[in-house]
């Protein structure tokens, strides 16, 4: 079974006036076994797409958290320590990039979400996944957009992946410092894209998006993806965040 939730705020003029507020819909029980599921990774043009599912201890209370795009990177490392110590069960789970650019991002992105749900200790009864739809799971889910600024181990999912996956890319940038991957981990910035055209892409940059595409091919090289399926480069750079790779299929801005 799965559901998607979208949070609303009630209209002021509504709740001033005494109208009772709707309340949510509840797929849950007080016996539920609950992880919270989020990803970091969608949008970038390098490095895997990572997940976490997290089971928080209701007996350890965490303070703090959030939406990891929302908090400081030295905040997200002192709550990443305490989820890690005070939750029930969690795991950290990734699709690689060849995955990527044979499945989609999409797909990937399932992917890396159900094998981190999968990876829990302790199996849960009930899946909060952040987003507007579900992988495909041997158990309840339900998808909640802005679940990570709402649910609390949504929110503690989302400061696992983004750590784990910001010190992925860290550790790339050892082996690749000319794709300042320390800095930008990873995203389309001006310095990246610059980084690609002068130095072309390396193995851990996704050849289905179109900014890869186009820097391989301006180099005179033959692009192709796994299974050796050739590919165009068939727009220009200015159209290049357009492309179908770069749509965020939880209708969330492209940043993690």
């Amino acid at each position: 079974m799965t559901a998607t939730k979208t949070a609303r705020r009630k209209p002021a003029a509504a709740v001033a006036a005494g109208e009772p507020a709707q309340p949510g819909f509840d797929f849950g029980s007080p016996q539920d076994i609950v992880c919270g599921v989020d990803e970091a990774g969608r949008g970038p043009l390098a490095g895997p797409v990572v997940a976490a599912a997290v089971i928080l201890d209701p007996k350890r209370r965490i303070r703090g958290l959030d939406d990891s795009k929302a908090l400081s990177a030295k905040k997200r490392e002192a709550l990443y320590e305490k989820i890690i110590e005070r939750s029930l069960a969690y795991c950290v789970a990734s699709a690689s990039v060849e995955e990527i650019d044979t499945l989609n991002i999409l797909h990937a992105t399932m992917l890396a979400m159900r094998r981190a749900v999968e990876g829990l200790a302790i199996a849960p009864t009930l899946a909060k996944i952040d987003g507007n739809r579900c992988p495909v799971l041997p158990m309840r889910s339900e998808a909640i957009v802005g679940g990570d600024a709402l649910v609390s181990c949504i929110s503690a999912a989302s400061i696992l992946a983004k750590v784990t996956r910001d010190r992925m890319l860290l550790d790339l940038h050892q082996d690749f410092p000319m794709y300042g991957f320390n800095a930008h981990a990873g995203y389309g910035t001006p310095q990246h894209l610059a980084a690609l055209f002068e130095h072309g892409p390396c193995e851990h940059h996704r050849r289905s998006f179109a900014p890869v595409r186009e820097a391989q091919a301006k180099r005179g090289l033959r692009v192709t993806l796994p299974g050796d399926r050739p590919v165009r480069a068939q727009r220009a750079l200015d159209d290049a965040f357009s492309d179908p790779a770069f749509s965020d299929p939880f209708g969330d801005k492209l940043a993690d």
